[in-house]
């Protein structure tokens, strides 16, 4: 895989193009110079959603959560785990429900936690409840076939 890809900065969200076999080397962001791969999901808002989701030439996995749910809360470690585990094949993103409300009803979130699995800006997959890392990262590779 030697095209380049674009990947969205999960910290400025800025938009950087790297070489498809360099992503395994830790490659930095141009604009913030942080690791672009840090094994953790991504916090997106409604500002910054879109350009993950549609902007990013990964894969994007993101979790609809909220801070009073307790299913999200046990599984946000093992959600944290899988990113680990998935980078840089996909990006993993959290999107707390309870503070981007029309957001997630835009998606049709009625139970959380609920995993979306996104390529090329569109919806590709989607698994509600809390799931242990392994599983998060069966599901999301059988969904990417």
């Amino acid at each position: 895989m030697n095209e380049s890809l674009h990947i969205v900065c999960p910290h400025c969200h800025g938009i950087n193009r790297v070489p498809g076999n360099r992503l395994g080397e830790a490659p930095s962001c141009g604009r913030c110079h942080q690791a672009l791969f840090d094994g953790a999901p991504a916090a997106l808002t409604a500002d910054s959603f879109a350009r993950h989701v549609e902007r990013n030439d990964l894969p994007v996995l993101v979790d609809f959560w909220a801070p009073w749910c307790g299913p999200c809360k046990m599984m946000a470690p093992q959600f944290q785990q899988a990113a680990g585990m998935l980078e840089p094949r996909v990006r993993l993103a959290k999107l707390n429900t309870e503070a981007e409300q029309s957001l997630a009803a835009r998606y049709g979130i009625r139970s959380i936690p609920t995993m979306v699995l996104f390529h090329g800006g569109r919806e590709i997959a989607r698994q509600s409840g809390a799931m242990g890392a392994q599983d998060i990262v069966r599901w999301a590779t059988a969904q990417l076939g």
